[in-house]
């Protein structure tokens, strides 16, 4: 996309939008889960909604994104299977064990991850100040976990971390996915490539229909609510999955990765003020002093790359030398 196209602003929307989006989901998830719906078939519900919501889309205009080559097949599944099918799943286990801020805040170490592979894997450029950033991340981390005296549940911790693995690999491939072709292309395929991939291991078939049809509460602040599990499910597989994906996916379409990582991140706020205001899940002073020291080593990792995004703006992503797509 040409400079002259590019709107930043639009972007910054975008961005911002599916951070929201994002930050709601996790505990509207929650929900769902508790009504009997595990990790794997969520994530598989995900991305076999988005692939067809995004695929409909496409049918009426773009329909030549349906065809793709074999190596821009490769390099989506990739996206698919060990980004974005990755993520959904070990995001999910880590919420159904962590409060859900502190599970996104260990998830979003991924931006530190995403800095490093850049200056090691693709020689880019890095500001000194990501090892500040690296710094500011690990120690605000301690402190949230309260390493000296932690009740955190370690699969919970262990899948959280994974899930920060998979967002990196995620976040950089789909940095160049999007510079070769539209972001509603880039969400169809990733997400039918995720959901093919649960199809097989989610165990679907051994969902119980009848229980989401079952009143489900909808706990915490709004326990006296109570709705068919299968309304939040409705949210999460649209409003959670769907449409934050695709937002995301545009923002890269007007803004450097190196913007909308910046402005992904508000997703951790949203996190927290909804799962504080909604399930209870308040955290103490020493946590919250913890949880702004890595939102502000979240941030400076990202400008660790900006001087080199800003300075390759203009040659498409495709062009370059990737191991990813």
């Amino acid at each position: 996309m040409s400079d002259a196209s590019k709107r930043p602003a639009l972007g910054a929307v975008y961005a911002l939008g599916g951070a929201l989006l994002f930050g709601i989901n996790g505990s509207v998830a929650k929900v769902v889960m508790a009504a009997g719906v595990t990790a794997p078939q969520l994530t598989f519900m995900r991305g076999l909604s988005t692939a067809i919501l995004a695929g409909v889309v496409l049918l009426f205009t773009a329909r030549e994104q349906f065809r793709i080559s074999r190596r821009d097949m490769l390099g989506l599944a990739l996206l698919g299977v060990a980004g974005l099918a990755m993520i959904q799943w070990l995001y999910s286990v880590a919420i159904a064990i962590l409060p859900v801020g502190i599970a996104l805040l260990i998830q979003y170490t991924a931006v530190v991850i995403v800095a490093l592979a850049a200056w090691l894997l693709f020689k880019e450029r890095v500001h000194p100040r990501l090892w500040v950033a690296i710094a500011a991340v690990l120690v605000g981390l301690a402190i949230v976990s309260r390493i000296w005296d932690s009740d955190l549940d370690a699969i919970g911790v262990v899948a959280a971390a994974a899930a920060a693995f998979a967002y990196a690999f995620y976040f950089l491939a789909g940095e160049r996915g999007v510079a070769k072709r539209p972001a509603m292309a880039v969400a169809f395929w990733a997400s039918l490539f995720s959901s093919a991939f649960w199809a097989l291991f989610s165990g679907w078939w051994r969902m119980d229909l009848a229980a989401l049809a079952r009143p489900s509460s909808l706990t915490g602040a709004l326990d006296g609510v109570v709705l068919p599990a299968w309304v939040p499910l409705l949210w999460v597989i649209t409003l959670g999955a769907f449409a934050p994906f695709v937002l995301s996916f545009a923002a890269l379409r007007h803004l450097s990765a190196t913007a909308v990582g910046i402005l992904a991140s508000s997703e951790v706020l949203f996190a927290f003020v909804v799962a504080w205001a909604w399930l209870g899940e308040a955290m103490a002073a020493v946590e919250i002093a913890g949880a702004a020291l890595m939102l502000a080593g979240i941030v400076i990792a990202q400008t660790a790359r900006e001087r080199h995004a800003r300075a390759d703006e203009d040659v498409p992503l495709a062009q370059e030398p990737t191991e990813v797509p």
